[in-house]
């Protein structure tokens, strides 16, 4: 296991010296004095504890061993509040607003996922960051905050923004079965972009929009992307 996970670490942060792409990160940014707010988002992955990574093996997507990351690999993820004014009911990355007291913006990702998942932000280590992103909906400029879990410590759900907290296998997601595109009706208009199911295990919620872009954008750029059907589709219903 120790090989695997020093090999994991060693390939994302080869990503970043590389440069993350996604079609979403780094492009159409707002102009200065726009009203944006800034904000960030962390990244986190980490390994399985014995528990959820003897459950990741075998599961209903498939033999995680064929994968091209093992089944001891994860990612945290929350599942928003529905009572919030953005991205309300939405699988996310722990994240929030920069406050005037946060030395940068890794200090803003850190907070908040203490804040909405109670980890020890002390276990994080921070390899980097992606490019910004800006979210038009919510009008964010984004920053993402990719960690690695070095000490995993408990988690739970904050009630007032996160209904959920998840350490979801990365072979799950990798999984061609997991993968799909999202389709979103909205004001007209027809919106499409990568997809994942979770498992029955996290609810069978589908990962969608700017989380499911920074993923795919991640996994794409560290060569772990399996091939998947595209024409799979997800419809996504907003609340």
């Amino acid at each position: 296991m120790g090989e695997y996970k020093g090999r994991a670490k060693q390939e994302l942060l080869a990503g970043l010296e590389r440069g993350f792409q996604s079609p979403f990160i780094g492009q159409n940014l707002p102009e200065p004095g726009s009203g944006v707010r800034n904000s960030a988002v962390l990244v986190l992955f980490g390994t399985l504890d014995s528990v959820l990574s003897a459950g990741a093996t075998g599961g209903e997507f498939g033999d995680p061993a064929d994968a091209p990351v093992a089944a001891d690999l994860d990612v945290l993820l929350t599942m928003r509040s529905s009572g919030l004014k953005n991205h309300a009911g939405q699988i996310a990355f722990p994240g929030g607003g920069v406050e005037p007291d946060d030395t940068d913006r890794a200090a803003t990702a850190l907070r908040e996922a203490n804040e909405e998942t109670g980890l020890d932000p002390s276990g994080v280590d921070v390899l980097g960051y992606l490019p910004d992103a800006h979210i038009p909906v919510s009008n964010y400029l984004v920053t993402p905050v990719l960690g690695w879990w070095r000490l995993p410590s408990d988690i739970a759900a904050d009630a007032q923004e996160s209904v959920e907290v998840f350490r979801v296998p990365v072979a799950e997601l990798l999984d061609p079965k997991a993968r799909g595109t999202s389709v979103l009706h909205h004001r007209g208009l027809t919106m499409r972009g990568p997809a994942f199911q979770l498992g029955s295990q996290f609810g069978g919620h589908i990962v969608w929009g700017f989380t499911a872009m920074l993923l795919a954008g991640i996994f794409d750029t560290v060569g772990w992307t399996q091939e998947w059907d595209v024409d799979r589709t997800f419809e996504i219903k907003r609340g």
